[in-house]
């Protein structure tokens, strides 16, 4: 069976951002199906839209299903697996500039902070999360202005997540139009 990979934008972010596109070709060129659904409303985002919107595009997750995640889409995968079945298990992660504890530089106005707030004060089970992982990487930048690297705790304490830290790559986000360390990320997840 194919493997497939569901890659999830962030906050005000859509499927041609920044790497997706190069890294949605290095997949497929390895034989992989590249989902990148656009996820609703995403000036404002919210839980109970971003969630049901990537269960829409995954259907039936299984161990050959695979996500990758930049910023506020890493809350939605992580929202996300813990809403599934118990017994059901997918193939990994790689979360990028991903954050459950905080953000940084996202008050600049009511909308701003009523969204972190909206993400950052909702339950979430990273315990439930981890059942459902078989592995997981998490990159971080070290002069990220959103993600303090303070983040990458939970995701090496409560995710068992492997982490990466990259030098200057602020949120990986405007300008960085390849990003081979997740590609890397990503292959390393298919190693036994």
């Amino acid at each position: 069976m194919q493997k497939r990979v569901i890659i999830v934008h962030g906050w005000e972010g859509h499927p041609g951002n920044a790497w997706f596109p190069w890294l949605k070709k290095e997949l497929e060129a390895r034989g992989f199906e590249v989902i990148i659904p656009q996820l609703p409303d995403t000036e404002t985002p919210r839980i109970e839209k971003w969630v049901p919107k990537l269960a829409e595009a995954v259907g039936t997750p299984d161990e050959n299903t695979y996500f990758v995640g930049h910023s506020m889409g890493n809350q939605a995968i992580a929202r996300y697996l813990e809403s599934l079945p118990e017994s059901v298990k997918v193939g990994g992660a790689v979360f990028v500039a991903g954050f459950f504890k905080r953000i940084t530089n996202a008050d600049n106005d009511a909308g701003e902070t009523e969204t972190r707030k909206h993400w950052l004060e909702a339950p979430l089970d990273l315990n439930r999360v981890k059942s459902h992982l078989l592995k997981s990487v998490a990159i971080f930048s070290d002069n990220d202005p959103f993600v303090p690297l303070d983040n990458q705790d939970d995701f090496r304490d409560k995710l068992g997540s492997r982490i990466v830290i990259e030098h200057a790559k602020d949120h990986f986000s405007k300008g960085t139009l390849e990003l081979p360390s997740t590609l890397e990320a990503f292959l390393d997840l298919q190693k036994k």
